[in-house]
């Protein structure tokens, strides 16, 4: 999240460099304001977490929005037994499965099974320099996303946080409410399911995948600090 935060940040320098442990202290003491630095700081994890399971692009920011204000308000309920990051990815998985449920019933209710898939990320940064090259990994990050979409959501979310993500196995089960060998078995055979041309490129190619620009952080951010400031 450092491209993430430097593009858009407007958080003090100063707070940006304490632990979450001691911002979470900060905000529990009062300084609400704080929490900007949490959100800033894990925006990229908590969209990948709930994108892995709401597929269409507005519901996940509402997803991250909410999860967000879940999280302060039961922010004493935080034990520091797991990393803050563990801990808000439960919720944001927690309210992206909530959100699904919604939107499956809703669409029962009309009539219309397909849930929305929404449009994939339109800007995805390709770190290299010609345009040849540039397009090359706009495809590929396509066709794995695409890849990752196709999957069953309890192959997907393992995929999305241990490969794209980059979580541990153990980080990865304590955030999906799973054992760490259940997350080994539906990795191997999520792999498995994508097409092999685009799993020899997972571990290369997987961290440019699912990017959470700039604009969208700000406006996420924007929205939670204007709702938990009125708390």
């Amino acid at each position: 999240m450092e491209s993430l935060q430097a593009a858009g940040s407007t958080a003090p320098t100063t707070s940006s460099a304490l632990s979450d442990s001691e911002i979470v202290s900060r905000v529990r003491a009062g300084d609400r304001a704080q929490f900007e630095i949490l959100m800033r700081r894990h925006n990229q994890r908590v969209y990948r977490a709930a994108r892995a399971i709401v597929k269409d692009e507005a519901e996940v920011e509402d997803v991250m929005q909410q999860a967000y204000v879940n999280a302060f308000t039961h922010l004493h309920q935080f034990e520091e037994r797991s990393q803050f990051s563990t801990w808000l990815t439960r919720i944001a998985v927690n309210e992206a499965i909530a959100r699904r449920q919604k939107m499956r019933l809703a669409a029962s209710i009309t009539g219309d099974a397909d849930e929305g898939r929404g449009d994939f990320m339109a800007t995805i940064t390709s770190p290299q320099p010609t345009p040849e090259h540039h397009a090359y990994a706009q495809e590929l990050h396509r066709v794995l996303e695409e890849a990752v979409d196709g999957l069953p959501e309890a192959y997907r979310a393992v995929l999305m946080l241990r490969d794209v993500e980059g979580l541990s196995t153990a980080e990865t089960a304590e955030g999906l409410g799973l054992g760490e060998e259940a997350v080994k078995t539906r990795l191997h055979r999520a792999r498995a399911m994508a097409r092999r041309t685009v799993s020899l490129r997972l571990g290369a190619s997987a961290t440019g995948a699912f990017q959470f620009q700039a604009p969208r952080c700000d406006r996420v951010v924007a929205a939670v600090l204007a709702r938990i400031l009125r708390l």
